[in-house]
């Protein structure tokens, strides 16, 4: 599980280093089509025998996948990586605190506000206004791709769901990604990194989850996924050399404890971003 969450955010680090060549919009595209790839090569998923209702949920999913993505990556490029992925996970706590009824979750969202207040450093901190609502956005898509990932999960075997909402993402995206990319995305470097950047945050971490899944409590995952704020700001550190004051890192420490506390009971599915 924790390589899997290490994983991620030094995909995401990597991914960062491709804005300057083919910007959020040409990486996201790239990462969600190599991603669909190897997802597919590796679950062979079907295309027909699917009922209309099927393929509603499959577009709906994927478009909350690639939403989830774009917004980020978006966000990525004005904000550091710690910090987004702090404001980001909103969305998963949110879920976390919705289905619940313990009054100690108040405690959990009050304690996840103190640091969100910490980070805009209470709106005089020099952070990029339209890079923290992009990263809000990500995390309302965040929790949008979490419910309907229950539904995926039940509808289909495997991973057959997955890679064909990614595929359909893939597909909604290419407007994006050539428009930002241009002809930069066919650049071999670029796409070598690229596919390492898919590899690090869609099929390593997807497939280290659902064995942490079988191995572990769903209360005891969702504390260890609590961990990515921190390991977004450690790896935003060591590959992009974005440093973090002390202020910033008490922030992202009080919502990794708030989605700690309230992932403790409650049931996190895996992510993709």
């Amino acid at each position: 599980m924790l390589i899997g969450v290490a994983s991620v955010q030094f995909g995401a680090a990597l991914a960062k280093t491709l804005f300057d060549e083919v910007g959020p919009g040409g990486a996201v595209f790239l990462r969600v089509l190599f991603a669909t790839l190897v997802l597919a090569a590796i679950s062979r998923p079907a295309l027909t025998g699917r009922s209309r209702a099927d393929w509603r949920l499959l577009l709906s999913f994927g478009f909350s996948l690639v939403a989830m993505n774009l917004a980020f990556y978006e966000a990525l490029d004005r904000i550091p990586l710690g910090i987004a992925v702090t404001i980001e996970f909103v969305g998963p706590l949110g879920v976390a605190v919705a289905g619940s009824r313990r009054a100690l979750d108040l405690v959990w969202v009050a304690l996840a506000a103190v640091g969100i207040l910490l980070l805009s450093d209470f709106g005089t901190a020099d952070l990029d206004t339209l890079g923290v609502a992009l990263a809000l956005l990500a995390g309302g898509f965040w929790a949008a791709y979490i419910l309907l990932a229950a539904r995926v999960g039940r509808a289909f075997e495997g991973g057959q769901g997955l890679a064909l909402a990614m595929g359909a993402g893939a597909l909604m995206l290419a407007p994006v990604g050539v428009a930002d990319g241009g002809g930069e995305l066919l650049v071999p470097g670029v796409l070598v990194l690229a596919l390492g950047v898919a590899i690090l945050s869609s099929a390593i971490p997807y497939t280290l989850e659902m064995e942490a899944l079988r191995r572990m409590p769903a209360g005891v995952f969702g504390v260890l996924m609590s961990l990515e704020p921190a390991m977004a700001a450690l790896a935003g550190f060591i590959v992009l050399d974005e440093g973090l004051a002390a202020r910033e890192l008490v922030a992202i420490g009080l919502v990794v404890a708030a989605s700690a506390g309230a992932a403790r009971n409650a049931s996190v599915p895996p992510r993709d971003a």
